[in-house]
């Protein structure tokens, strides 16, 4: 027996289709102490300093660092993942070869090889893990960091991200964001009988697991900035609503009630509420804020008839982004976080859905349908430097890496007949449009949704 109406089934069939955009312990078990430097040389007399290296620099000429073999077995895993983070990057040249763990290297030798940087390290232990890791200004001819982990077998890959992440953030400037996880949607069977399960994975696509048993449809997983949770749309009972999981105890609860439906959740900056849409008798779509903590609501748009939804805070928690139809098509509208001074953003041709702040602040990405096709792009708040970063049958679903540096999202191709052929993978592409890249998965997915840096 269903407990919606024929009015919201369609309404949700209608906006969450393709054809519509409505769219100490210091890293949890990893234990991090500093190396000692091991000396080098300081600039000649009259030696020009190394070039400055930046983002923008890399994008040009990705930077050659040597990633040597940490030992056998788990050191040799651990440079690969470390070497598997800096390549999906783009922004770094990896090159094989040995480095010294315990001593300085021949920075003469490397720079010969053409090496900017070079990695030193060793993996120690069985149960318990010790991996030292060293970076190297070959230019310079300087140590620049070097840090010792300790953690439990089991986190092996966990120190590699880590490594990585130390590795981009002194050499870029800006935090990495290696080690992170993608929550989805994982997709197993035919294309238009699919069963659907929320899932969870390191954001390299290892350590793969589901959270639902595929019994309800379950769309939209969104995580927590400040805590181990996920909020998401399913369909359980027949009834689409939204729901918060605890990753810690698989607990999953209802967020608030409403008489209709209620979807398209997101995460206020501070955590402590939820911004979500909820449907109208006359067919439209409010915009509410629920405290966690309360479970009070507050009602922040109501136009009627109009579809308001897709919600998104900017990271400083002031503005709200979101998708609505009260112009005549969907479109991308900003307003304040109290749901005061609302203006429209999207001028171009086709209907605009999907929108996402950056973390930086500086960018919101969307999804727009037009002549046909998906296009993924970029514009500022105000809506000004509309860019497309990709295209094709279906993109969709853009969610930001923590440092706002890349983009995860769906990508579809058409189906054959009978859903033959049809693909769902997740991608990642730098924000600058380059370097576009699949997310292995054992099924098909969508829906990404990048974690913050884990603590």
């Amino acid at each position: 027996m269903s407990f919606f109406s024929d009015a919201e089934a369609g309404f949700l069939q209608k906006h969450l289709s393709r054809r519509s955009l409505m769219g100490g312990v210091a890293a949890g078990g990893v234990l991090a102490t500093p190396l000692g430097l091991l000396g080098g040389r300081a600039y000649a007399s009259g030696e020009a300093a190394p070039a400055e290296i930046t983002v923008a620099n890399a994008h040009q000429a990705p930077i050659p660092i040597v990633v040597p073999n940490f030992g056998a077995g788990l050191g040799d895993q651990i440079s690969s993942v470390i070497t598997a983070d800096l390549s999906s990057t783009g922004l770094f040249e990896v090159l094989g070869g040995d480095v010294p763990a315990s001593r300085q290297p021949d920075f003469h030798a490397l720079k010969a090889r053409g090496a900017r940087v070079a990695v030193a390290g060793s993996a120690t232990g069985a149960d318990n893990v010790r991996v030292e890791m060293r970076l190297w200004d070959v230019l310079a001819g300087q140590q620049m960091t070097g840090r010792a982990y300790t953690a439990s077998q089991s986190n092996w890959r966990r120190i590699a991200h880590i490594i990585a992440d130390e590795i981009y953030k002194r050499l870029l400037g800006e935090d990495g964001y290696f080690d992170t996880r993608i929550a989805y949607i994982a997709r197993t069977g035919p294309r238009r009988h699919q069963t659907t399960r929320l899932a969870i994975m390191d954001q390299d696509g290892a350590n793969a697991h589901m959270l639902t048993n595929g019994s309800w449809l379950t769309l939209e997983p969104r995580f927590s900035p400040i805590s181990e949770k996920l909020a998401f749309l399913s369909y359980a009972n027949n009834r689409p609503r939204v729901y918060v999981y605890d990753l810690n105890s698989g607990q999953q609860t209802i967020l608030g009630t409403f008489e209709g439906i209620s979807f398209a959740p997101r995460f206020s900056p501070d955590g402590r509420s939820i911004i979500l849409s909820a449907t109208t008798r006359d067919g439209g779509a409010d915009l509410y804020l629920i405290d966690l903590a309360t479970q009070h609501r507050r009602k922040l748009t109501g136009t009627p008839g109009v579809i308001d939804t897709s919600p998104c805070f900017s990271p400083d928690g002031r503005s709200i982004v979101f998708n609505s139809d009260r112009g005549g098509s969907p479109q991308l509208y900003v307003m304040s976080a109290d749901g005061g001074n609302v203006r429209r953003i999207s001028y171009g041709n086709g209907h605009y859905g999907s929108p996402v702040w950056s973390p930086r602040g500086d960018q919101i990405a969307f999804t727009r349908i037009g002549h046909g096709g998906f296009s993924l792009g970029l514009m500022g708040p105000d809506g000004v430097g509309e860019r497309t970063l990709t295209e094709g049958f279906t993109v969709e679903s853009p969610s930001f890496a923590p440092n706002g540096r890349a983009l995860a999202f769906c990508r579809q191709n058409a189906a054959g007949t009978g859903g033959s052929g049809f693909t769902s993978t997740i991608e990642v592409i730098d924000v600058a449009g380059f370097n576009e890249h699949s997310i292995p998965t054992t099924t098909g997915a969508s829906d990404p949704a990048w974690s913050p840096l884990r603590r």
